[in-house]
């Protein structure tokens, strides 16, 4: 099987979340929260071989490929299909608590080169971006033909930190006007043809962000963050390790602060007279500066450039007040 997508950081993480030299050596689980083609996965089972794994991904067409790939590690590899906040919030019983947990919050190289779903601006394809196409959410499309100008401006900029939003949201609803949008080329031409010259050669093409808005709007992304972090946070066991991997600044800003509350003595609101968070830390910090990778990754995998890899140590439970100043909380 041609596999398709290189995974980052990968290195940094097989050191960081290792389990060897800890007391949960002999037998240790980790959930892989983001499975994509299984990339993190195969490395992991590959070099720590008393290491079992659950895989989860909400899109069952990736999720056969990774099946396919980890074959050969046979009972050691277990898979769910859904999103990883579902997964958490109603931990399966038939598994034991993780000793380690794996995000990788980037969306993987085949959803933009084989997916067929309009990820990528440079191929002409439904413009979709659905995840999980039979979930019945929004695709790109209806987002792209159906919000009011407005609407779209602001969600481009927020999500895409896109600062031309509203000259793109302009565009997109005039040219709409003459028949629905329906291919990624289409939009793409839209977004290129309504910005100014200077700004269509830059470094990165003038569609990147606009798309980047889209998708995480079509999935959910940002807002299912916080609550699987802080729900994974609390099923791993004690002791056990978090890792997440962030590709822009909207996600590494939540992990941030998250992974900042939880290695705080008291996350209280000063309206709260007596500590009721527990006053201690819930977490052990273990990289104070995000992991970067290496010029040589980024040379050879050029994905990689934005990755930001975030690990703390469980030493207690988390409350809701840890997710006070969180995004989206």
């Amino acid at each position: 099987m041609e596999i398709i997508h290189t995974p980052v950081l990968l290195q940094p993480c097989l050191q960081l979340l290792s389990p060897e030299g800890e007391p949960f050596e002999k037998n240790p689980w980790m959930v892989d929260s983001t499975l994509g083609e299984g990339g993190h996965s195969n490395a992991f089972l590959s070099h720590f071989p008393s290491l079992s794994v659950i895989g989860i991904d909400a899109d069952s067409v990736i999720q056969e490929r990774a099946r396919e790939r980890l074959a050969p590690f046979g009972n050691r590899m277990h898979f769910y299909n859904g999103w990883f906040n579902d997964f958490y919030e109603s931990y399966p019983a038939e598994y034991p608590k993780p000793d380690l947990i794996l995000f990788d919050l980037g969306i993987s190289v085949f959803h933009y080169e084989r997916s067929g779903r309009g990820f990528s601006f440079r191929y002409d394809e439904v413009l979709d971006m659905r995840l999980n196409p039979s979930s019945g959410m929004d695709s790109a499309a209806d987002i792209v033909n159906n919000y009011r100008e407005e609407e779209l401006a602001n969600l481009i900029y927020l999500y895409g930190e896109e600062k031309l939003s509203r000259r793109i949201a302009s565009a997109i609803v005039k040219a709409r006007s003459g028949g629905r949008i329906e291919s990624s080329k289409v939009l793409a031409d839209i977004i290129f043809n309504a910005v100014p010259g200077n700004y269509r050669y830059g470094p990165i093409h003038p569609a990147t962000r606009t798309f980047q808005a889209l998708r995480i709007a079509v999935n959910g992304e940002l807002r299912h963050i916080p609550p699987a972090l802080h729900n994974a946070f609390n099923i791993l066991n004690p002791g056990g390790k978090l890792g997440v991997i962030t590709f822009h600044s909207l996600e590494d800003r939540i992990v941030k602060n998250y992974f900042r509350n939880l290695g705080k003595s008291c996350v209280c609101p000063p309206e709260v007279a007596q500590c009721r968070c527990g006053g201690q830390p819930c977490a052990e910090i273990l990289t104070r500066k995000p992991v970067a990778p290496s010029a040589e990754e980024v040379s050879m995998n050029s994905p990689s450039r934005s990755a930001k890899l975030r690990v703390v140590r469980k030493l207690r439970n988390a409350t809701d007040y840890h997710l006070f100043g969180v995004e989206g909380y």
